[in-house]
């Protein structure tokens, strides 16, 4: 079991929680509660079908994953993936919502894609289209997706480095969100978040221009995703609960890595 744990990244769903419920713009009720379980279903199969589709590159560069290390089967994997695809757009359309559009760029992203100088936009796409599965909430959208092209492009540098420009442009792409969110917010809250937000995931950031080292970026990088939380704090509008979720998120990410 820990060994599918590892392959899907299992704490680090906890962050995509929050999307539906900003995508909405209010309290989900009925049938949307689906929506958030869709979500995390979505995010696991495309964590399975990353690890699939990189199983010989992690052969060498990260032999401990469950695929090299033989914890987990090629084939598992891949009915993993497919599995919790099947599993995750059920539950959208149970709760009323096409999830087709975002299972398609999640497939698209990791088996063409991601190594492609598309790849980071690819993955934004997916995160903005989880946004929207929520609803029609065009800003929280594209703050989302604009968060993850900067972690997406950090993220590639985690095994062999990055360099100063790159970490400057995604930190001055988290400044600028972190300004839109911010001020977008009618909410106290919502400007704190904002504001914790640019602090820590900045900060992280920060020290991959200073040092753009693979172990600096692998730092950034999971910072950056438990910036999520923060992030949607700061565009919720009805989301009091979801800065709660990112202590769990740490605390479970000390035992399986999020990345």
């Amino acid at each position: 079991m820990r060994a599918y744990l590892e392959l899907v990244r299992a704490p680090a769903a906890l962050t995509v929680l929050g999307d539906a419920l900003i995508g909405a713009r209010k309290p989900l009720r009925g049938r949307t509660l689906l929506l958030p379980l869709a979500s995390v279903s979505l995010y696991w199969a495309g964590m399975a079908l990353n690890d699939w589709a990189d199983r010989d590159l992690d052969a060498v560069e990260r032999p401990e994953r469950p695929i090299p290390s033989g914890r987990v089967g090629p084939d598992a994997a891949l009915a993993t993936a497919a599995g919790l695809t099947a599993v995750g757009v059920g539950l959208a359309a149970a709760a009323g919502r096409n999830a087709l559009p975002l299972a398609a760029a999640v497939w698209a992203y990791d088996t063409v894609l991601k190594d492609t100088p598309a790849g980071p936009f690819a993955m934004a796409a997916c995160r903005a289209l989880d946004v929207l599965l929520g609803g029609r909430a065009v800003l929280p959208a594209g703050l989302m997706a604009a968060h993850t092209l900067g972690l997406t492009v950090l993220s590639r540098g985690e095994v062999h480095g990055t360099s100063s420009a790159t970490a400057k442009a995604v930190l001055s792409g988290t400044v600028l969100t972190a300004v839109v969110a911010g001020a977008s917010s009618r909410r106290f809250t919502g400007i704190a978040a904002a504001a914790a937000y640019a602090l820590t995931v900045g900060r992280a950031q920060w020290e991959v221009v200073r040092t753009p080292s693979a172990e600096a970026a692998r730092a950034a990088t999971k910072e950056g995703i438990h910036g999520m939380v923060l992030l949607q704090s700061a565009l919720a509008e009805h989301g009091a609960a979801l800065p709660l979720v990112l202590p769990l998120a740490r605390a479970l990410s000390r035992k399986v890595s999020p990345t």
